[in-house]
């Protein structure tokens, strides 16, 4: 008959269905009583949990079963919490965790890719929002289908702008759309801070922030100033373009932010004719740079005109199609960065109390 202790060594052995490791790494494992042979379990892995919970229920039920347990009761909660950041910053008061989506240049679709990757966390069960960084050229209003000015309840802080189940807030919803951002970098970073924290976000567990492209001082103090949990760069095969999503790791890892993980963009071309598969910008850049940096790729995507499509719409793919097998790759893509964050040091100061020296 199973005891306690054997069930807690098989339950932490269980691998996760999304990044393989076991769920010791991610302290998974929250409560396991056993009484005569009979283990209930509950296991929180610290992402959204839409999609995987019945996969973990059914690896740890096979698991303990196979170890002599006589019934398996598993409880998987999806309970999302905050992480450390930069050591000079703290967390936002209601943003549990920031992820920066991030590329070392322009037209490596990294804009598509933020908006995907929020709707597939949201997607799994997540409370997201999106801020769109990108002064120069905000494209997260378009892509997520969001109109209007951001209200003020108290003359202070923006109420974010609603669609597709996120919390939006972006300079597009507050300039003419035909007009150039003439701004120097100071001002820039100025607007961001104050979209950043003005902006009356409810409960997120994650805002993912479409950074601005490349990787100079207007990029540099962003990734200083804002409390980020963790980064995912956008990259395309072509070697320019690994180049400089190169120099977007290294500023990341310079600022103390954890790189989560590399997403190749336009990886091959399918033809819609044949199905012949092709390799336009290259093959395997993406791999060299993870090894290279020790950073995992979180998934490839593929030149396709129907993502581009989608997004013109106002309704990107993982909306769009949600079957399909590019909707697949993008909650892939953001489950495994939703797992690495979980694996990350948490946000002490949440739950730290405070103290008050009090004169009698």
């Amino acid at each position: 008959m199973i005891t306690l202790d054997q069930a807690k060594e098989v339950i932490n052995g269980v691998l996760d269905p999304v990044i393989g490791r076991p769920l010791s790494d991610l302290k998974a494992v929250k409560n396991v009583s056993v009484e005569d042979g009979a283990v209930s379990v509950t296991i929180n892995p610290g992402y959204p949990i839409k999609s995987t919970a019945p996969k973990i229920e059914a690896a740890v039920k096979d698991a303990l079963l196979a170890q002599g347990a006589t019934s398996v009761t598993v409880n998987v909660t999806g309970n999302i919490v905050a992480h450390r950041v930069q050591r000079t910053l703290k967390t936002l008061a209601n943003v549990k965790n920031i992820i920066a989506i991030s590329s070392g240049k322009g037209g490596v679709g990294k804009s598509t890719v933020t908006a995907n990757f929020a709707l597939a966390l949201a997607a799994e069960g997540a409370r997201v929002g999106v801020l769109d960084a990108d002064i120069y050229g905000p494209s997260q209003p378009t892509m997520l289908g969001a109109s209007g000015q951001p209200e003020s309840f108290d003359g202070v802080n923006m109420e974010p702008i609603e669609s597709l189940g996120l919390e939006i807030n972006s300079i597009g919803f507050m300039i003419d759309p035909n007009e150039p951002m003439i701004w120097r970098g100071p001002l820039v970073a100025q607007a961001l801070t104050q979209l950043l924290n003005q902006t009356n976000w409810h409960d997120l567990d994650y805002l993912v922030i479409d950074m601005p492209p490349g990787t100079g001082d207007v990029q540099l103090t962003l990734s200083q100033s804002v409390p980020v949990t963790g980064a995912v760069v956008v990259t395309t095969p072509q070697d320019i373009a690994l180049l400089d999503a190169k120099k977007g790791l290294r500023m990341f890892e310079k600022v103390n932010v954890p790189v989560l993980g590399i997403v190749e963009n336009m990886a091959m071309y399918r033809c819609p004719e044949c199905g012949h598969m092709e390799h336009i910008f290259g093959q395997g850049g993406a791999e060299r740079m993870s090894k290279q940096y020790n950073v995992p790729v979180l998934g490839q995507l593929p030149l396709d005109s129907k993502i581009r499509e989608q997004a013109d719409t106002g309704l990107p793919t993982v909306v769009a199609e949600p079957e399909s097998d590019v909707a697949a790759i993008y909650r892939e893509i953001a489950l495994k960065a939703a797992a690495t964050v979980a694996m990350t040091s948490k946000d002490m100061s949440r739950v730290l109390p405070t103290v008050k020296v009090v004169n009698d």
